[in-house]
């Protein structure tokens, strides 16, 4: 069982990134500086999926093979959206 201690520093993480992305968005750096602020976005999106997917949903503690299960997901997911973008014209 994870400790309110844990938690806590958790969602103080996951408040921060927010924070952050949401400062990316208003100083307007997605419309100067596009690359930096996309990939700050995205590499913060990451971890905030990170944290939440392995202590809120508590994937940390289950076996390996549910989460290779769950790449696997993912990542036919992320195909599909690719191969839809790629139809689109």
């Amino acid at each position: 069982m994870v400790s309110l201690k844990t938690y806590t520093i958790i969602y103080v993480a996951l408040f921060i990134s927010a924070t952050v992305q949401v400062a990316v968005e208003m100083m307007g750096l997605l419309s100067t500086m596009y690359w930096i602020a996309f990939w700050t976005i995205m590499i913060l999106s990451l971890l905030k999926a990170i944290l939440v997917a392995g202590w809120f949903q508590h994937l940390r503690y289950e076996p390996p093979s549910l989460s290779y299960l769950i790449l696997i997901g993912l990542g036919a997911a992320l195909a599909l959206t690719l191969a839809a973008s790629y139809s689109i014209q």
